[in-house]
């Protein structure tokens, strides 16, 4: 790769911001998703999580009691991961399993008070990496790009 086009870790767009891919919604959107979660990443390493596993936390600590089936299905990692990431925050106390009321051979994933704590520091700190990312946006065009993001994606 070109050293000139690398600064600070980060591909320089600007000689490649006329190509076609550039254009590309799908590449534009994983790009922010990209540059969000480094930036959230860092942030939350304060309190020793990642992206993911924030998630996965947040999932718990909505009341909503998903089983780790409809965490994998809702942010489209496979099972496998969701235990995994459910295994550490259980081991750190964060989240619990529960058996499904619907299903007993189903865990609804359940955060613990302490989770419940830490989730709201960590909510803060991911918006606070929001904003660092969508900076450039004024309140009105974040609506806006939620709105169609949420419409085309849930």
């Amino acid at each position: 790769m070109n050293a000139e086009l690398l600064e600070a870790n980060e591909l320089d767009p600007s000689p490649l911001r006329e190509t076609e891919m550039a254009k590309e919604i799908q590449f534009l959107t994983a790009r922010l998703a990209a540059k969000g979660n480094a930036y959230a990443n860092k942030l939350l390493e304060e309190v020793d999580l990642n992206v993911r596993q924030f998630s996965v936390l947040a999932l718990a600590a909505s009341e909503l009691k998903p089983t780790q089936r409809e965490m994998s299905s809702f942010v489209a990692l496979d099972p496998s991961q969701i235990v995994a990431l459910v295994d550490t925050l259980e081991d750190r106390n964060l989240v619990k399993r529960e058996t499904d009321r619907r299903d007993r051979r189903s865990k609804n994933i359940v955060a613990t008070a302490e989770g419940e704590k830490l989730y709201r520091q960590a909510r803060a700190i991911t918006m606070t990496a929001e904003d660092h990312v969508l900076a450039k946006l004024t309140t009105s065009e974040r609506d806006q790009l939620r709105a169609l993001l949420t419409k085309v994606t849930l």
